[in-house]
């Protein structure tokens, strides 16, 4: 039986419904795989990857060719969730033509079905020339990690009113310009709740509180996979990171104890080809 896909039509009937939408971070084929079956709405190939899959200390290493490698797995893995392509650091500053090539890029080579930028007026052009190329294009607000040495860090956005004033005006402006949905990140609940209200599109947050239209998280923060750093507004469901280095000392243990393989893992020879071989 084929499994119906969602879409971005299927985002703007969320919202309409009020029905709210979930999202996850995905970079492999297994894991992609496990979310989709699981019945997440979407997956992000987020450009986090650079810090959760690469080791980087920020997203801004990460290029183009690393989101494709990775969502071509997810591709491979997801039958049902749309899949969203971040477009990395520099890949939309510094020309419409180069914005455009790279949006493509991620969907013709990546198998992605949306490509997602930060940013709100300063990059309207850019949005409206991807869409304009028939490329959906998920907007991204508030704290955007690609302008983290702008903003002095990861801060709390929009808690002063000239900046709240701001995010509401570019959240209208990313619509206006085309945009099927914006990310919230790290903007304080009455301030997304005043968004999601005003927009006919549907938001997404990650630390902005319960009135967005739907949620988005890194997995491996939501599986408690990384012990360096826990953000306030992450929620861990499960523990694997813990499992996972229990289940590598065990593994660990029974192989020094000769425990590990048992004769259940094991496969058999004829004992008379064998005597042949002595």
């Amino acid at each position: 039986m084929k499994v119906e896909r969602f879409t971005t039509v299927s985002c703007l009937e969320a919202k309409k419904k009020g029905e709210k939408i979930s999202m996850l971070t995905a970079y492999d084929y297994s894991t992609a795989k496990l979310l989709d079956e699981a019945g997440i709405d979407s997956l992000l190939i987020g450009d986090s990857l650079g810090m959760v899959m690469l080791g980087y200390e920020n997203t801004l290493p990460v290029m183009v060719e690393d989101i494709i490698y990775h969502s071509k797995a997810v591709a491979r893995g997801a039958k049902r969730a749309m899949i969203v392509g971040d477009m990395p650091f520099l890949s939309y500053h510094i020309n419409i033509e180069e914005s455009v090539r790279n949006a493509g890029r991620l969907i013709q080579e990546g198998n992605a079905h949306a490509v997602k930028l930060e940013g709100g007026e300063e990059v309207l052009d850019k949005v409206k020339a991807i869409v304009k190329a028939q490329i959906p294009v998920m907007g991204h607000l508030g704290l955007t990690p690609q302008s983290v040495n702008m903003m002095g860090g990861f801060k709390v956005q929009g808690k002063k009113e000239e900046q709240a004033r701001k995010l509401i005006k570019d959240a209208l402006l990313l619509q206006e310009a085309g945009a099927f949905a914006i990310v919230l990140e790290c903007v304080p609940e009455q301030l997304s709740k005043i968004i999601t209200e005003k927009l006919d599109i549907p938001t997404i947050g990650i630390g902005a509180g319960r009135y967005c239209d739907g949620q988005v998280m890194v997995t491996q923060d939501m599986l408690g996979m990384i012990s360096d750093f826990k953000p306030k507004f992450v929620k861990q469901y499960a523990q694997v990171g813990n499992i996972t280095k229990e289940a590598c000392r065990q593994y660990i243990g029974e192989i020094k104890d000769m425990n590990f393989p048992a004769k259940e893992h094991t496969f058999s020879i004829d004992e008379e080809i064998l005597a042949k071989l002595y």
